[in-house]
């Protein structure tokens, strides 16, 4: 049997996208983040030595915005830099999907609805990633989110930690038709 295609897709993982969040616990929030950009980078050089495709979505935040297009908050992370040929997607909103040539660039590489795969990873877990799982499954992709490759800040009285674990679980086995959601820890990703 074929391997079904499939594509890393990395959410905003830009300078700034958790700079100013957090409050009192703001240094343990980066403290987590970047372990949790150190578990993409090993998923996206895992991708790349599998020959799998590596997209990479980058929020374009308004001139005031800490990702506002252009300045060094909106670059994405140094270690996760694009490789030549490498698409690198625009959004203005949190669905990365919407109003991007996403899709575009998924065809582009023969990763298509109804017979692909997505790879999920990046921030916010609550806003870009779960719309965009949400989003790739009712555009026919199955979707595999790295259990512990995507971080947000505390928010609304809650941590960083129990966000992202309620997401998880929330996520875990969301359907539409036959496309589903599975959350599985980067490690065990199968690529």
């Amino acid at each position: 049997m074929a391997a079904t295609p499939a594509a890393l897709v990395i959410i905003d993982v830009q300078n700034a996208i958790l700079r100013g969040l957090g409050g009192a616990r703001s240094a343990e929030i980066q403290r987590a983040f970047e372990a949790v950009v150190a578990r993409i980078a090993a998923l996206q050089a895992r991708a790349r030595a599998a020959g799998l495709p590596v997209i990479l979505v980058q929020h374009d935040g308004e001139p005031g915005h800490r990702l506002a297009a252009g300045s060094e908050g909106w670059l994405i992370r140094g270690e996760l830099a694009p490789h030549p040929g490498e698409a690198v997607v625009h959004k203005k909103s949190c669905d990365s999907f919407f109003e991007t040539d996403l899709a575009g660039q998924l065809a582009a590489r023969g990763i298509e609805p109804g017979t692909g795969r997505l790879v999920i990873a990046g921030c916010m877990t609550e806003y870009c990633v779960d719309t965009t799982c949400r989003r790739a499954v009712s555009l026919g992709y199955d979707v595999t989110l790295a259990a512990d490759a995507h971080m947000t800040a505390d928010s609304g009285g809650l941590t960083f930690e129990q966000i992202i674990a309620h997401h998880n679980a929330l996520l875990d086995g969301f359907d539409a038709g036959s496309r589903i959601v599975t959350v599985t820890p980067a490690a065990d990703i199968a690529l």
